[in-house]
């Protein structure tokens, strides 16, 4: 199913690289196991952004049970258990906050603690993006890029409602994800099946997935972990859920950095077409290092226009003539196109690409993208797919008010592939991903105003393709004055941290020292 390209900030590099006994998921509970796919009479409204009740003692006073880690489950992933000093717990939250004392969710949390406790600082939140990245299973796994925080800080991260092991949202099952939706004339075939079969499986969770609900189980959280106040880190979607956090607990902010972040200020068609250039921005970059690198071997030929008619008559074939692949599936037009985007986050994933387009042209066979697009789409070697796609678009869906119509899509195709003739048409039909779904969104846009919070860092990359560097500068700027902090970056790929010494530096001396770099700092 079509949407705009916002997914979990792991590389895909490390998604690749794990190119790879579930045990029972953390749900709504009141004493029951899964919450009940009951179907609404109406269209629902997601949980809006008014001041919820108090919530009980029971809630807030809960004492985590923290044992080791299990490995992650199918929905969060897979793979195996993150080994000696990662500690896993739920936590009980209110399944609607506007009925505290009702029925509640698990929410499944991750900690390592602070390996030199004499200084340690608090914990250290993390969300790694999506919206439907398992922070559970990402937090390990990304663990090795942030030590000289874990030395001060507990690491800790947690599925977001709707995720991984928190009362995932359900949508199609493995074997109809593998066969795809099917040809049709009508756009909304496949928006039409996707969306029901979410219904079928999860109606009674969709409300209550948005980003909003999710900022209190942080403010929850850090009552529970004992902080006075939050310290956290965002990337990519976690921008724009720490920006809700801030907009809604301006007093409870401690210090919080933003990474690719996600412009508050776009609606879903701006988003979109922002993401549509920033993808055929890192493309053009790609194919130049391409041409700089393989020369004639480059299969993506002399010049951008030329690798822009290659790649588009290669993903036109695929349309009517799958490619082989050693697996025994076919790469199609819709999974090359996936491979292609999930290899634009990380510069160092550019080889992929190559290798990958390279095989495509000179065999005939799709081995490659189809293991990046397994990796992006979160297939594991057994065919079974975590639910990140599925809660991306509920949590999406939930977020957004906008609801556009095929007519209104067709007349935005022309700007769409004027963005990008390769991304542009297939984005521009993820405008229609919420047309059918049965919960009605909350807002245009997400509200991260934050009059009286502390400051917070926002740091920005000129070449990211996902989340585009202007969205950081409006991040900051909509934050408001003394609280948004700019820093941009120039350089390649989705998010800094690690990738960047410059950048990694200021952010460490923010974390760690509380020292923040000037506003409208750049880094080489």
């Amino acid at each position: 199913m079509p949407h705009p390209i916002r997914r979990p900030a792991r590389t895909a590099a490390l998604a690749a690289a794990s190119l790879l006994a579930v045990p029972a998921l953390a749900a709504c509970s009141s004493g029951a196991g899964a919450p009940a796919a009951a179907k609404p009479s109406a269209p629902a409204t997601a949980s809006a952004a008014a001041p919820p009740a108090a919530l009980p003692a029971a809630l807030t006073g809960q004492k985590p049970n923290w044992t080791p880690c299990p490995a992650p489950s199918t929905a969060q992933g897979g793979g195996k258990a993150p080994g000696a000093g990662w500690e896993c717990a739920t936590m009980k939250a209110p399944l609607d906050y506007a009925k505290p004392d009702g029925e509640t969710l698990d929410v499944a949390l991750i900690r390592k603690k602070a390996t030199d406790a004499g200084k340690r600082l608090g914990s250290l939140v993390y969300n790694f993006g999506g919206p439907g990245a398992s922070g559970v299973s990402t937090l390990p796994q990304a663990a090795d890029d942030y030590e000289k925080l874990g030395a001060v800080y507990d690491l800790v991260s947690f599925d977001p409602r709707g995720v991984g092991n928190t009362a995932a949202v359900v949508c199609l099952d493995d074997k109809t994800l593998d066969e795809g939706p099917r040809p049709s004339d009508d756009p909304l075939d496949a928006v039409r099946t996707y969306t029901q079969a979410c219904e079928r499986n999860s109606a009674k969770v969709l409300p209550h997935v948005g980003t909003a609900d999710t900022a209190r189980d942080m403010d929850l959280l850090r009552q529970v972990l004992g902080d006075r106040k939050l310290n956290y880190f965002g990337i990519s979607y976690g921008t724009q859920l720490g920006g809700v956090y801030a907009h809604l607990f301006p007093k409870n902010v401690g210090r919080t950095v933003f990474d690719a972040v996600v412009d508050p200020t776009s609606d879903e068609l701006q988003a979109g077409l922002g993401q549509a250039k920033g993808f055929q921005q890192a493309l053009e970059h790609a194919m130049e290092y391409c041409r700089q690198k393989y020369a004639a071997d480059c299969p993506t030929g002399a010049d951008t226009a030329e690798g822009n008619r290659r790649i588009g008559d290669l993903l036109k074939k695929l349309e009517t003539e799958p490619a082989p692949t050693k697996s025994g599936r076919r790469l199609n037009s819709d999974q090359a196109l996936t491979g292609i985007a999930a290899s634009l986050y990380d510069k160092q994933t550019w080889d992929y690409l190559v290798q990958g387009l390279g095989e495509l042209r000179r065999a005939g066979t799709g081995n490659l993208l189809l293991a990046l697009a397994d990796a992006y789409g979160g297939r594991d070697r057994d065919g079974h797919y975590d639910n990140s796609d599925a809660a991306h678009t509920a949590i999406g869906c939930a977020d957004t008010s906008r609801r556009y119509t095929v007519e209104e899509m067709r007349a935005q195709e022309p700007a769409f592939r004027s963005a990008s003739p390769v991304f542009g048409p297939s984005m521009a039909k993820g405008l229609l991903a919420c047309t059918q779904w049965p919960v009605r969104g909350t807002a245009d846009r997400p509200q991260v105003a934050a009059e009286g919070a502390a400051p917070i860092l926002v740091v920005g990359n000129t070449g990211d393709p996902a989340t585009p560097v202007e969205g950081a500068k409006r991040m900051a700027d909509a934050l408001g004055r003394g609280v948004g902090v700019n820093l941009t970056v120039k350089g390649e790929g989705h998010g800094v941290y690690g990738n960047n010494a410059c950048a990694t530096k200021a952010v460490d001396a923010f974390l760690v020292d509380g020292t923040a770099p000037a506003d409208g700092t750049v880094c080489s």
